[in-house]
């Protein structure tokens, strides 16, 4: 699948789901509007067939014509106006029963209105298994009824979620089934990302490697097949040493790749040992010199010298060095120059690693850390590797309990910073 057609379908995959969601949602909120709505009307209902009632026991249904039983102070709270003196318990009892006939079980706390006292009396609250308490809600007084009684429903939510249940259940299917959308979408996205990625290393792999054998199968030809070239020793010297060259670029190129397999099987089974850091960082320089990489760079390394022992695997952490110089030099398209420089602080010593390169775009930065990734350069890739060299760096600085960052360089190029805690050092 082509990036493009990939992008256009994750897009319409996306508008597609946030639509989805949006009009779930959308209806439930409705839903649950419409629900409350149902709550007032069925609870207003409920307190007229109370009101109606308590006129009925006590003889004075004639009233009910006359007056407005119910007055919705707000959709919690109702005031019910009975117009006669009535019985608290008389109440209590059809509460109960009018509330249960419209399938109302939740918790209700009311209060009686006493005309002597001309205040509100004897607030009860009474929860969803009839235990009683007393009330502390502040209750509404209305001074055109004489005789009524205040309700309020501090909790709705049953109410409501048992109405709701079927659409909370289906909402959140959905939501999971989304979920699973989102994450097979982002695996898919991954694994062709990943896909790329191996397919330009076994690319890279196999142009590193048919090269030098070639060259190899190239000059053996030569001296096997010329019985001349055994008359010219300076031509046979020649073509030795480009046999034996290759073979050193062949042997590094294969090197690499054992060492990652080894890193990846044995999860880097430090050895740590006391390593004076300038000395250390003196020998690693005057090793890289030797090298064909290190012999086209200037390296300085500036700082006070500090008298200061790592613990540190020495191999790992000479190679560590290493693949940063290397990596300066090969991305660097002029006369390289490397820049070491040492801080020490009470907390950790920091190695800054300085050099003139092409640098690494801002967000690329978090990325050249993971295995085979390179920065994308388009179709050409000027430069030839693995895309190891920076995953194994940060292997070694993760197995030792370290931290590495880069940043940009003010004078171009890049800046790798090392930061060796103070827990890993002695004085």
């Amino acid at each position: 699948m082509k990036g493009k057609a990939l992008k256009y379908i994750i897009m319409l995959a996306t508008i597609s789901v946030a639509g989805t969601l949006f009009i779930q949602f959308t209806f439930l909120r409705s839903s649950l509007n419409l629900t409350e709505k149902q709550f007032v009307e069925s609870a207003a209902i409920a307190l007229k067939e109370v009101t109606w009632q308590i006129l009925q026991e006590t003889g004075n249904t004639s009233k009910y014509d006359s007056i407005t039983p119910v007055e919705i102070y707000s959709n919690n709270c109702f005031i019910v106006n009975v117009d006669v003196v009535f019985d608290d318990e008389l109440l209590k009892k059809h509460l109960f029963e009018e509330l249960k006939k419209h399938d109302i079980y939740v918790d209700f706390e009311f209060a009686v209105y006493n005309s002597d006292t001309e205040q509100m009396e004897d607030a009860t609250l009474v929860n969803s298994f009839k235990v009683e308490s007393e009330s502390k809600f502040d209750f509404p007084v209305n001074e055109n009824y004489s005789n009524y009684f205040t309700i309020h429903f501090p909790n709705r939510t049953p109410y409501i979620n048992a109405r709701l249940s079927v659409w909370y259940f289906f909402s959140g299917l959905l939501l999971i089934v989304f979920s699973f959308f989102g994450y097979t979408l982002w695996v898919i996205v991954k694994q062709r990302r990943f896909s790329e990625i191996q397919k330009n290393f076994i690319n890279n792999l196999t142009h590193e490697l048919q090269t030098p054998i070639s060259s190899i199968g190239l000059a053996a030809g030569v001296i096997i097949n010329d019985e001349e070239i055994l008359k010219s020793p300076q031509r046979l010297l020649n073509y030795a040493k480009v046999i034996q060259e290759q073979n050193s670029r062949l042997s590094k190129n294969v090197e690499k790749v054992l060492d990652l397999v080894s890193l990846e099987k044995n999860r880097l089974r430090l050895n740590p040992e006391k390593i004076n850091i300038d000395e250390f960082i003196e020998e690693t320089i005057a090793y890289f010199k030797q090298t064909d990489s290190g012999q086209k760079t200037t390296i300085q390394v500036i700082g006070e010298t500090i008298e200061t022992t790592v613990f540190a695997d020495k191999f790992y952490f000479s190679n560590l060095i290493v693949n940063i110089l290397e990596n300066a030099v090969k991305y660097c398209e002029k006369e390289s120059c490397i820049e070491i420089i040492l801080v020490s602080n009470k907390k950790q010593i920091e190695l800054k690693f300085s050099d003139n390169g092409i640098g690494i775009p801002k967000e690329h930065r978090k990325k050249i850390f993971k295995k085979f990734y390179r920065v994308p350069t388009g179709n050409v890739h000027n430069v030839k590797g693995f895309g190891l060299g920076l995953d194994y760096v940060y292997k070694v600085v993760k197995a030792h309990g370290w931290k590495i960052d880069v940043d940009e360089n003010s004078k171009g190029g890049s800046i790798f910073t090392l930061n060796i805690y103070r827990n890993d050092i002695r004085i």
